[in-house]
């Protein structure tokens, strides 16, 4: 595997995989943001394998999605639709 290296010299690592909200383009983000603690589906996506939430580098969202995020997870727990902790 040849490695890649960009005209200031610097070495390109290919990134790891990001999630990100489907329904929305790419760099756009609504506001205010708005997350639905009823779609449990998709708030799955953003949990570990343990069931915590994953980092704002990991999830590749801005702080009011992240912070919009983490109060929908913590309402659909509350609801019983999302455990918490994993089985």
């Amino acid at each position: 595997m040849a490695t890649k290296f960009t005209t200031g010299g610097q070495r390109v690592v290919p990134s790891k995989g990001k999630r990100a909200f489907v329904g929305t383009p790419k760099g756009y983000e609504p506001r205010p943001a708005f997350i639905d603690y009823k779609n449990a589906g998709m708030l799955r996506k953003f949990l570990t394998g343990q069931g915590k939430l994953m980092s704002r580098k990991r999830t590749g969202l801005s702080s009011a999605m992240q912070k919009e995020l983490s109060a929908a997870v913590k309402r659909a727990r509350i609801m019983a639709l999302l455990p918490y902790v994993a089985e």
